[in-house]
């Protein structure tokens, strides 16, 4: 499949022939729709279920009534033996100096800070060798002021660690995520710079209650990807270069089947026009060049504010999964993005260089010209205000939005922490496969890593031979990269998520 296909040819005629409307609408007074004095948008997450932060100071971590030891790590020492002599409430100081490891963080409340002096960083270089740069599984943790380079597989990692912040990091070729949080809730991604990834430069995964702002994402596959999570700000963020900007998806088969209520505004999000360099047959890999903001059965997704500018095939795609590339159709999720609101926002010169597929759709609806918004397959009880801004196919039917703003959500982080994990001895196995091997599996489809389904009628009642491989995998498919050894985890945590993924179901 061309990585360019957002829908088929045979899809389009079909809703051509089943009556997608084609005519250019009646030339009536056109409404014009002031979005700063309108009415807010006030739905979203459920205060119930944790107290909405209210402050403009944001603060993801919890408050420390006491600090605890300072580690200092000078160039030529370890930050990894600062992690192993650290206790909880410790805070640990990198020094400016070049660092070849990985650093796994299985303790609460560590700060790892690097610390700056006359521009000169704390660097972490993978010598294109090692495949992780800072893992964390463990709960309230503050990564920041690092520069990261030249790793094979993740910058910055969260294994389903709650309460974390990661911000002010130089990140720059690390393989396939810059910075991916999974499994997490209550947690601040800001003022990180992230170039150069093959899959997606922040990547938030299965996540709840997140705030990313203020980063700069380019020359990545995905620039921001918010993928099975809920309740997600992506705001102030310069994104381009990249082959998708901002990303909001349901993928499916993962354990976590929803995407919802995601707030995408004030972005620059511009010329993110590079060529698809994916892992050929991945999500990401199906992602047409030239797409500002790519909505994929995501529930609840309000775009508003945003510059969108130069991106050769559209401003902004909507889609379901049907009618979308390298995906599998999951029983357990939804494949209709319902209730998308795109309020106001600045959009120009977009789709001027757009794909076949696309021109073919706006054909449907006798339209030429560049277009801004691309809507292809079901969508339901979504809405737009001041359309006529716009060059839109598949959205004459969305109603006019009953809001025009979020000003009355500042933040999904929440007031106070919310309680650190603790993972019983039964949970082990499920955890592990949530937080570590769902980041590059699916149950069905592709993913980085081959399906479960696959691994399933590979090993079937052979879950020693899974805890072998994932302590020292070899390379056994040209099509599939090569799987990085998780020997960080021990070994009765790698025979308990082998025996969870022989017996999973979705």
């Amino acid at each position: 499949m061309q990585t360019s296909k957002i829908i088929t040819v045979t899809l389009i005629l079909a809703a051509f022939a089943g009556g997608i409307y084609l005519g250019k609408g009646s030339e009536g007074t056109t409404v014009i729709t002031n979005s700063h004095n309108g009415a807010s948008y006030s739905g979203g997450y459920d205060k119930t279920l944790g107290q909405q932060s209210s402050s403009t100071k944001k603060s993801a971590v919890s408050v420390r009534s006491q600090e605890g030891q300072t580690h200092v790590v000078k160039s030529g020492d370890s930050i990894m033996d600062a992690v192993k002599a650290a206790s909880p409430g410790d805070t640990i100081q990198v020094m400016p100096g070049t660092y070849h490891e990985t650093v796994y963080i299985d303790k609460d409340d560590i700060r790892i800070i690097g610390v700056i002096k006359q521009g000169k960083r704390a660097t972490m270089d993978g010598k294109g060798v090692l495949n992780d740069a800072i893992l964390y599984s463990g709960n309230n943790i503050v990564v920041e002021n690092l520069l990261i380079t030249k790793y094979k597989g993740n910058g910055i990692m969260g294994q389903a660690g709650n309460n974390f912040e990661i911000r002010n990091n130089i990140i720059v070729d690390t393989g396939i995520y810059g910075i991916f949080p999974q499994l997490g809730q209550n947690g601040i991604v800001e003022h990180n710079v992230v170039s150069g990834i093959e899959d997606a430069a922040i990547y938030i995964g299965m996540s709840d209650n997140i705030h990313v702002a203020h980063n700069v994402v380019f020359d990545s596959v995905a620039g921001i990807e918010i993928e099975n999570s809920r309740h997600a700000i992506v705001e102030n963020n310069y994104v381009y270069n990249n082959t998708g900007g901002i990303l909001a998806f349901i993928t499916p088969g993962l354990p976590i089947k929803t995407t919802f209520d995601v707030i995408i505004r004030n972005n620059f999000i511009t010329d993110n026009n590079t060529a698809n360099f994916g892992a050929p047959g991945s999500t990401v890999a199906g992602i047409p060049a030239g797409t500002g903001i790519l909505v994929m059965a995501a529930d609840e997704v309000i775009i508003e504010d945003n510059i969108i500018t130069g991106n050769k095939t559209a401003a902004i795609i909507i889609t379901d999964h049907e009618n979308a590339p390298n995906t599998t159709m999951d029983p357990g999720s939804d494949p209709v993005p319902d209730k998308i609101m795109i309020l106001n926002n600045l959009m120009a010169n977009n789709g001027y260089d757009t794909i076949d597929e696309v021109k073919a759709l706006m054909l449907t609806e006798f339209k030429q010209d560049n277009p801004d918004i691309i809507q292809v397959g079901s969508s339901r009880d979504s809405c737009i205000i001041n359309r006529h801004r716009y060059v839109t196919v598949g959205v004459n039917d969305w109603a006019e939005c009953e809001f025009t703003n979020t000003s009355e959500i500042d933040s999904y982080i929440l007031d106070e922490p919310v309680a650190a994990r603790v993972i019983a001895g039964s949970e082990k196995g499920k955890i592990a496969y949530l937080g570590v091997c769902a980041g590059c599996h699916t149950y069905t489809g592709r993913m980085i890593g081959p399906p479960v389904q696959i691994i399933q009628a590979l090993y079937m009642d052979n879950p020693q031979g899974v805890a072998d491989y994932i302590n020292s995998p070899t390379k056994k498919r040209d099509d599939y990269p090569e799987m990085p050894p998780q020997n960080y985890l021990d070994a009765e945590t790698r025979l308990a998520v082998a025996n969870y993924m022989l017996q999973v179901k979705s």
